[in-house]
């Protein structure tokens, strides 16, 4: 069998790359070395995917891309890279030629919409008091405390960031959709994986933070993503 693909793990909106710790964990114990998770601005789709880019293009052989939230419009963007093997979804965006994650989140806006707060800046956050119902209920109430005091606003204008070729129609792709998801609304979630014709779908009884609520099944499907590309 060839050498397994290395693996960059690409957060989302109100997250950084720690965001992944949990599925980080569930990997290494899987007998995976070369795992990369990118640390991105939230200032612009274009900034996102070039940070994104170089980390890819740092790496040596294959190399297997894994977007959570946000981060499933950043590989669809820069995910045509040569060395780039696949992409797996997680709770993810996965927008066509010329749309957005604004755009798609139009069409059925999650339950969580009007918990978000612009700033004076232009930076979007979940409020505070409204991050662990919003982005998190299935984990503990200290786990969603942290996450909403560490939470990573993105300018706002980051949403209305349209995809130029969509990765997802030249790579085999995987998904993982989250059923209780407030963020990203199922129906939406259902919609972008149905249309990427993925070679396998993973409906998780779970919130948006899926990666860190069921880190085992969600490193999982990575695994089977590399297996199948390796």
């Amino acid at each position: 069998m060839s050498e397994q693909p290395s693996i960059v793990l690409v957060h989302g909106f109100w997250g950084g790359a720690a965001h992944w710790s949990k599925v980080i964990l569930e990997l290494s114990r899987l007998g995976y070395r070369n795992l990369r998770a990118v640390e991105m601005p939230l200032t612009s789709l274009a900034d996102d995917a070039e940070r994104t880019r170089k980390m890819v293009a740092s790496l040596p052989g294959k190399v297997l891309l894994v977007g959570h939230s946000y981060g499933g419009a950043v590989i669809t963007q820069m995910g045509n890279q040569a060395n780039v093997c696949g992409l797996v979804y997680i709770a993810a965006f996965a927008p066509d030629h010329g749309e957005s994650p604004g755009a798609i989140t139009a069409q059925n806006p999650p339950l969580a919409a009007a918990n978000l707060q612009p700033d004076n800046d232009g930076y979007l956050w979940i409020k505070a008091e409204k991050f662990h119902e919003s982005f998190c209920p299935d984990l503990s109430n200290d786990e969603g405390l942290v996450m909403s005091v560490t939470q990573k606003a993105p300018l706002a204008s980051t949403f209305a960031d349209a995809i130029s070729d969509p990765a997802w129609k030249h790579k085999p792709t995987w998904y993982q959709l989250s059923t209780q998801d407030r963020m990203i609304a199922p129906a939406n979630q259902e919609m972008m994986a149905r249309r990427m014709n993925p070679r396998e779908t993973l409906n998780l009884n779970a919130s948006h933070a899926s990666l860190s609520s069921r880190a085992g099944e969600v490193a999982a499907l990575i695994d089977r993503a590399a297996v199948s590309l390796a």
